[in-house]
């Protein structure tokens, strides 16, 4: 089956930078649009980062700058590298597996920006 692995989630200081990682396994990783959402306490789930199958990557307007999504397809995995972050940046992050009418998600990893 289907399984999305998110991890590298955490608590840091504002200013300061993660990379999550999701490792897919149980698809053809690689004709997958892969996307990151994230969800704050209280606020619907929104996109945050998208990269396609071809690796095209888009953002979120608020993010572009500090957020880069890239994949390795041979390894299986897609990351979210996140720089100068603020304390409104915390939420669950999520990966989210799309292809066609596909869809899979992973069980997030949650990530705390505060002093």
């Amino acid at each position: 089956q289907v399984q999305l692995v998110e991890s590298g989630g955490g608590l840091v200081h504002p200013g300061g930078s993660l990379r999550l990682s999701c490792a897919a396994s149980g698809m053809t990783f690689s004709i997958y649009d892969m996307n990151w959402y994230r969800q704050a306490p209280g606020k619907q789930r929104e996109l945050v980062a998208t990269i396609t199958s071809g690796g095209t990557s888009n953002y979120a307007d608020s993010l572009k700058g500090r957020f880069t999504i890239s994949r390795n397809n041979a390894l299986n995995t897609v990351y979210l590298q996140m720089n100068s972050l603020k304390p409104e940046d915390t939420a669950v992050y999520y990966c989210n597996a799309r292809f066609r009418t596909l869809g899979y998600w992973g069980q997030g990893t949650q990530v705390t920006v505060s002093s």
